[in-house]
């Protein structure tokens, strides 16, 4: 509605500018142009209309002159135009034919907005004017309306500032079938002092049936008509158009030359091999949201997008990736693995670099066509292990009591503060996730391999480290060589030498706007990282706010939700839920689960449309646990004592000593046995509502998710088969779900918009060059810190002590 009011306001304007005129006719001022200002490219980079600018991605140039037929004008006629995005500047030289007499025109404009909407301003001066031309300094106001792929709509109103004359131009595009391929256009220009029936307008049509070969027509109300060829080479372009009087014979040539901006071009499209690898380095942190400053970590979307970019490049023959020093959990490791597989798919090539490599690591490698291994280093395949370090003898040593208050076989996050070892439900629940994993792990490393299961075995059980030449010599690796080495491993493999490319080389990222008119459609990705709390880890309000925001944007069409978070507070998963809740009744909600999404984890995941995990996932957990700790002799041991007075039967229930300097404290006394009893109805009440909560969102009965619950964790593989996940796949696989629900077409690029915004950057990295400043607290005082703030509360969470969720 903005948009349309200030259209109508416009044409309110140029409707009321119909006294000789100082501005030059919009036709005879633009006629370099191919097409209507929004119908072809970005038109004269703002000298047309400004806010055309919103459309320039890169900085380009184009050179343009003209000649008369059969001879060479010495170029009297000549514009040069340049831009960036947002910032235009154009100069027009003209000079009249057999005299020494000449007028240079120049334009300075500024555009604001998107690709949906945008308006601009420019301000224009001549040099060199005299009686001959009637010259004055003018300003233009523009506006570009695009509410989709298919139209397009131009508003530009040019005012002298001398004189008081006007013009106002009007231009309309359509795009029949969304795309570049045929763009029909028309234009009407009306200046003050002339009448109506003096408008001047155009219309023609711009096909592109190649990429980057443009062909050109347009009709004029003169009667005169022009034929426009256009080439493109990539970063350079050439064109030609004919101009044509009302008699249909030649008047002039216009020919132009671009230079800068990428764009398409049938070159790379049909007849440049693949002659380029992209390359990798993913030295350092593999993270969802690096902060803005300082931080060189390797985000996770980004390296998923650059694989998808790399796959869609026509020019790129493959990847080689280094890992060397790369620290990423298995979970991520297996979704860029799964997204490498499915770029080999595509009939391209992946080499990766190792040195110092664990299972993890090997396992994401061993999906390339080619592993080269560093000749100093090793590979360590000594499979997998899930244990606890079991604190009852140290609080106890310490004079710390804990009473656990575990009521479900399998719900285990307390037991490190009763048990001395694991109780067998936790045993059996661990023992089965670990043997899915090494059951993938061996089946995705034999496959890539091509070994036996039985081989695989053998090297794990009987040999687990690997030198470089007996890593080589059982077929795990290809060659051994450095990471500057790995260009000839390329030019081996592929019998022809290829080029590297950097990331921000690639195709996707340079492609002029103009292939879709209009701000793609827009999914939201939301992060829910670390433990639930209202205000720490996936901060439960601001989350709830964030979806709040999504719902209420029209833009966003979609949602995922990448949730990777080990529980917590009940209050604070449940703000999420209810937010996401209300959400998907205005649009598709999918959640992608990380390396955990568990007991709260899984509350905040259970109201979506689709439930992606990977087959590495921590899910499930259904299940409510609390406990109690309190002073047992440790108060005393400190030499602290306390006394207090009170009202109430329990008052007294809470108060205890707090440890000067540290901010912990421990109640007094435990609870006594009706104080117990309350806390397990708690517990139970709140496990009854866990369990409906799920079987609503599951659509499923209570009983069928009881069978399931009892806080049994499940790996993403048993999650599907039990119903508590629906597709088993990573971020890109949700990504593409929640476009397929929001009713994009497959073909349609869309906008990730991630959220809530990385913190700006680390707080302790000014700590870092003070002495006797710790940079990381230690898990375990944070994890005891944590519990002691929530004591006695009932939590659904899993074991804080072990699990590698990613926290940003």
């Amino acid at each position: 509605m903005r948009h349309l009011t200030l259209s109508f306001l416009f044409l309110g304007f140029a409707a009321g500018l119909m006294a000789q005129s100082k501005l030059v006719p919009f036709h005879e001022q633009t006629d370099f142009l191919f097409a209507s200002p929004g119908g072809l490219g970005t038109g004269l980079y703002g000298f047309d209309n400004p806010a055309m600018l919103n459309y320039v991605r890169h900085f380009d140039v184009l050179y343009a002159w003209q000649t008369n037929p059969g001879k060479w004008s010495g170029l009297s006629r000549w514009g040069l135009f340049t831009a960036v995005r947002h910032l235009g500047f154009g100069v027009m030289h003209d000079q009249t034919p057999g005299s020494p007499k000449s007028v240079t025109d120049y334009r300075l404009a500024l555009g604001f907005g998107d690709r949906t909407f945008g308006m601009g301003v420019g301000y224009g001066w001549s040099g060199n004017a005299d009686k001959t031309y009637n010259r004055s300094s003018l300003w233009t106001l523009g506006f570009l309306i695009r509410p989709d792929r298919h139209v397009s709509f131009g508003l530009t109103g040019i005012s002298a500032t001398a004189g008081g004359d006007k013009e106002g131009i009007i231009d309309v595009a359509v795009r029949p079938f969304g795309t570049e391929l045929l763009t029909l256009f028309g234009d009407m220009a009306a200046q003050t002092k002339k009448p109506d029936k003096d408008a001047a307008w155009s219309a023609g049509a711009a096909v592109e049936a190649l990429p980057g070969v443009r062909f050109t027509a347009r009709y004029f109300d003169t009667e005169a008509f022009t034929i426009g060829m256009n080439f493109s080479f990539g970063r350079m372009g050439l064109a030609s158009q004919t101009h044509l009087d009302d008699r249909q014979k030649q008047s002039r040539t216009t020919y132009a030359v671009r230079l800068g901006a990428y764009d398409r071009n049938l070159w790379r499209t049909h007849v440049k091999d693949r002659d380029a690898y992209l390359k990798l380095d993913l030295k350092g942190p593999v993270k969802y949201r690096p902060y803005v400053l300082f931080d060189k970590s390797t985000t996770f979307y980004e390296l998923i997008d650059r694989i998808d970019a790399a796959e869609r490049d026509p020019g790129v023959a493959g990847i080689a990736i280094s890992l060397s020093g790369v620290q990423i959990n298995r979970e991520l490791a297996w979704e860029v693995r799964e997204r490498l597989r499915m770029f080999r798919s595509s009939g391209k090539k992946v080499v990766m670099y190792i040195d110092r490599a664990d299972m993890t690591d090997y396992h994401l490698a061993s999906v390339a066509d080619r592993i080269v291994m560093d000749p100093q280093g090793m590979l360590l395949l000594e499979g997998y292990v899930m244990g606890r370090t079991f604190l009852k003898g140290t609080l106890e040593k310490l004079g710390i009591g804990y009473d656990e208050w575990r009521y479900f076989k399998y719900k285990s996050a307390a037991e490190v503060f009763s048990r001395e070892k694991m109780s067998e439900g936790d045993r059996e629940q661990r023992q089965a996730m670990l043997d899915d994993l090494y059951d993938l792990v061996r089946s995705e490393v034999c496959a890539s391999r091509s070994m036996s299961t039985e081989a695989f075995d053998r090297l794990i059980d009987e040999t687990f480290l690997f030198l470089p030449q007996d890593a080589l010599k059982a077929g795990l690796v290809d060659t051994l060589g450095r990471w500057d080495v790995v260009e000839k491993v390329i030019e081996r493999m592929e019998g022809a030498r290829k080029s590297t490319i950097r990331p921000w080389a690639l195709e996707k990222f340079h492609l002029p706007y103009d292939n879709r008119w209009g701000e793609p459609p827009r999914i939201a990705v939301i992060y829910a990282l670390g433990v639930c709390d209202l205000e720490e880890g996936i901060a439960a309000r601001k989350l709830a706010n964030v979806f709040d925001r999504v719902t209420k944007d029209r833009r966003i069409k979609a949602v995922v939700l990448r949730v990777d978070s080990p529980g917590g507070d009940a209050l604070a998963s449940d703000l999420v839920a209810e937010a996401m809740k209300e959400c998907r009744k205005k649009k598709p909600v999918v959640v992608s689960q990380g390396f955990v999404a568990a007991s709260g984890g899984y509350w905040i995941s259970m109201y979506a449309d689709t439930i992606v995990a990977s087959p590495q996932t921590i899910t499930g957990s259904i299940g409510v646990i609390g406990g109690w700790m309190y002073n047992s002799g440790l108060k005393e041991k400190l030499g602290f004592s306390t006394d207090h007075v009170k009202v109430g039967k329990h008052g007294d229930a809470l108060y205890g000593f707090r440890m000067p300097f540290v901010g912990l404290g421990l109640p007094d006394r435990n609870l006594d046995d009706s104080e117990r009893a309350r806390a397990e109805y708690a517990i139970k009440t709140l496990y009854q509502d866990f369990l409906t909560r799920v079987a609503e969102g599951r659509k499923q009965s209570v009983n069928d998710v009881e069978t399931v619950a009892q806080g049994r964790v499940w790996s993403g593989i048993e999650g599907k088969e039990k119903g508590l996940v629906d597709v088993l796949g990573g971020l890109d696989r949700a990504i593409a779900i929640a476009k397929r629900r929001a009713r994009i077409p497959d073909d349609c690029d869309v906008t990730i918009v991630q959220m809530p915004r990385p913190p700006l950057f680390d707080p302790n990295l000014f700590l870092s060059g003070l002495r006797g400043a710790q940079q990381k607290t230690d898990g375990w005082y944070e994890h005891l810190k944590w519990r002691l703030e929530r004591n006695g509360q009932p939590l659904p969470i899993l074991p804080l002590d072990d699990m590698e969720w990613q926290e940003d």
